[in-house]
């Protein structure tokens, strides 16, 4: 081992990473600098993020709890230990969640006329409105269940929104009432805007736990209701899918989809005004234990007050709008295809996105589907959207006769659904469809062009390290590399080729691919900067990603910094690594930038001497992408892409003290201020790359 600490005091649990990047997340909603609107953003983007990570992790470690409960994972915890701290520091979350809604963001939005009318407020004239809106919108579309012998408890899907309604009476048959179970239809909104001329406000709207709780007793004529209460039921939403079974993946994962919906439950959301024996009952009926309940005082789904943020119409409550710059050559008018790959084939360029335009990337393809010199396109497909040019474009290229070859991931977690379609799609009109490696995500973002000049084939390709997705291009930070250079091209061409078809590990030039390469020239590199730093000469690594989980990457670090190489590292969000524990990781420092933009690029530096080394790639350093996915990391050769890469990842992130957080020796993240000149990653971006001044007018 490569310290005298305990070996489990070498890494960070997982999960509890996880929840401390959530928190850095609502300290921005918490931040009353922010604008209102973007503070509401951010909660729901924490209610959304604890969605998914009771659905994959919690419901990964209570499986654990299950399968194998004396393990002990690289933190020295059982999983049982793990689910009860993950418990505690989630409820925790939550509160503050709740009481930053409630106390902060919604008197707030009052103050600005965005009100959100609960039943118990309303005026005479609006209640009648209400039950109208009930009446003829809502109710129609209700199923209510009286549970007994006949009614057994309805079978709910993931994540919707349900009531629990306590009854007292006789029915019409001369039933006993008890309790009902009332679920509310995906297809009814859950927040319905109110006239303004009744409101009193200009955004005046009503949620449907209120309409609900107003009027529940239309349902049930003749019946008392004692009581209605909101519940949410999380459930397990992986999928398994039997890699030595399956004949076909799609069918197989097509199979799946239809049982995601009702996994095993993993965590109960209801009202805090609801009965202890309703949550009693809910608990025994989902066989959850008390600690999986959260009581909350709001909407059971904060992530749906998201129709807020989007739906209204007050620029001042936002952040100022930002257009991302289209750089040159791609922003001339009227590009021809010629001009295009010609710029392309002079020298390798480079975008930087969101705070340049994804347009080019569109337009290169737009080139490829029109460009009769242009004979076939090759391109992975991970997330792209429902609605995607992209893919009509691949469509239409397919239509017009080219070779069109799309390797299109199945497995892309919930985006499975919307890659399948796409998928049916492509192969109706003739595009060569595969779905990679059965085992292997292809995690990997490429794009090839062959094209016809001058007597010969001639290859362009585009890299990138985020989707091809162009909304999400308008919020996350990833580059992306447009070249014409052969051994790049080249490698690609037989990365693709290995996707398709079958054969050996191929030798590529200078391409790193996982699950072969990459993980072996990283910790090669890695090192050589810790010889470099034993023979006294200067050594450096600086790395930029989303998670940092490898054990054996990071015991490499550790190694490196015993040695004395200044190592550096930007990690979003979750980060096992342990740094500025003397003898062991002095030298490294871990920070997370949280932000108006999501970062989602992965970036590597080494010094080598002088000579300096820079990678681009899809990976983060986590088992999953080094040995269960395809990824891609390539080399910037270009002199000043790799100086814009280096200023870009890492000399304005490390002087971010406006949205940085940098890690200590505990685990715990604590803000990065200093009485220096204000700096923020995001705004100098913004404005050196997209001539956007926040501060202008």
């Amino acid at each position: 081992m490569v310290a005298r600490l305990p070996a489990k005091d070498l890494f960070l649990n997982r999960e509890l990473a996880l929840l401390k990047f959530n928190e850095r997340v609502l300290a921005l909603a918490e931040d009353d600098r922010a604008p209102l609107l973007e503070r509401l953003r951010f909660l729901c983007i924490v209610a959304s993020n604890l969605d998914e990570f009771f659905e994959i992790r919690v419901a990964s470690l209570h499986e654990q709890v299950r399968q194998n409960p004396g393990a002990r994972g690289l933190d020295g915890r059982t999983p049982a230990e793990v689910v009860q701290r993950v418990s505690e520091a989630a409820h925790a979350l939550v509160e503050r969640q709740y009481a930053l809604l409630n106390r902060e963001v919604l008197p707030r939005l009052q103050a600005e006329g965005i009100v959100l009318h609960m039943a118990q407020s309303w005026t005479p004239a609006q209640r009648a409105w209400a039950h109208e809106v009930f009446r003829l919108d809502v109710m129609p579309l209700l199923t209510p269940i009286g549970l007994d012998p006949a009614h057994p408890f309805p079978r709910v899907f993931n994540k919707s929104l349900n009531f629990a309604v306590q009854l007292s009476g006789r029915d019409a048959f001369g039933r006993n009432a008890a309790i009902a179970i009332v679920q509310a239809p995906r297809a009814l909104p859950r927040l319905t805007q109110m006239p303004p001329e009744l409101s009193g406000h200009p955004h005046g709207y009503v949620m449907l736990t209120s309409f609900m709780q107003a009027f529940v007793g239309d349902l049930f004529p003749g019946m008392t209701v004692d009581g209605c209460y909101q519940w949410r039921l999380t459930r397990n939403s992986d999928l398994f899918v039997d890699d030595e079974e399956i004949t076909n993946l799609r069918q197989a994962l097509q199979g799946e989809l239809t049982q995601r919906h009702f996994g095993d439950g993993v965590r109960l959301e209801l009202a805090d005004s609801s009965p202890v024996e309703l949550e009693n009952f809910l608990l025994k009926e989902f066989s959850l234990t008390p600690a999986d309940a959260y009581r909350v005082d709001g909407p059971v789904n904060l992530a749906r007050l998201m129709q807020l943020v989007n739906g209204i119409n007050r620029p001042e409550l936002k952040f100022p709008p930002f257009r991302a710059a289209i750089p040159s050559p791609f922003d001339r008018n009227n590009l021809t295809p010629d001009e295009l790959f010609k710029a392309i084939a002079t020298q390798d360029r480079l975008l930087h996105h969101p705070y340049q335009s994804f347009q080019p990337v569109i337009d290169f393809l737009t080139a490829a589907a029109a460009d009769p010199g242009v004979v076939a396109i090759k391109q992975t497909i991970y997330r792209t959207g429902e609605d995607s040019e992209l893919m009509r474009l691949l469509l239409a290229a397919a239509r017009s006769g080219k070779e069109v070859t799309v390797v299109v991931e199945l497995m892309a977690r919930f985006d499975e659904q919307t890659n399948i379609n796409w998928a049916a799609r492509l192969e109706e009109v003739g595009a060569h469809v595969v779905y990679g490696v059965v085992g292997h995500k292809t995690h990997a973002k490429m794009a090839l062009v062959l094209r016809h000049e001058r007597g010969r084939i001639r290859r362009y390709g585009h890299l990138g390290t985020g989707n091809y997705h162009p909304s999400t291009a308008r919020l996350y930070t990833d580059f992306g590399l447009f070249t014409a250079d052969a051994r790049m091209c080249e490698d690609m061409e037989q990365i693709f080729s290995q996707l398709t078809g079958l054969g050996a590990r191929r030798h590529l030039k200078c391409l790193l691919q996982a699950p072969f390469s990459l993980h072996e020239t990283m910790v090669a590199l890695v090192r050589r900067e810790a010889r470099h730093a034993r023979a006294g000469k200067p050594a450096r690594i600086m790395a930029k990603m989303n998670s940092l989980l490898e054990p054996s990457v990071i015991e490499e670090l550790y190694k490196a910094s015993r040695a004395g190489v200044r190592i550096d590292l930007v990690v979003r969000g979750v980060c096992t690594l342990r740094a500025g524990v003397p003898g062991l990781s002095e030298n490294i420092t871990v920070r997370s930038i949280v932000g108006r933009f999501l970062e989602h690029s992965r970036v590597f530096y080494f010094l080598n001497g002088g000579q300096e080394m820079v990678y681009l790639a899809s990976a983060d350093w986590m088992d999953r992408n080094f040995f269960r996915r395809v990824e891609v990391a390539f080399p910037i050769f270009d002199p000043a892409l790799k100086k814009r890469v280096i200023d870009e990842s890492f000399t304005f992130a490390l002087r971010d003290n406006q949205l940085a957080w940098q890690q200590q020796p505990s685990g715990d993240y604590v803000r990065v201020r200093s009485r220096r000149r204000p700096f923020n990653l995001h705004a100098h971006l913004m404005k050196a790359l997209g001539g956007f001044d926040e501060t202008a007018g």
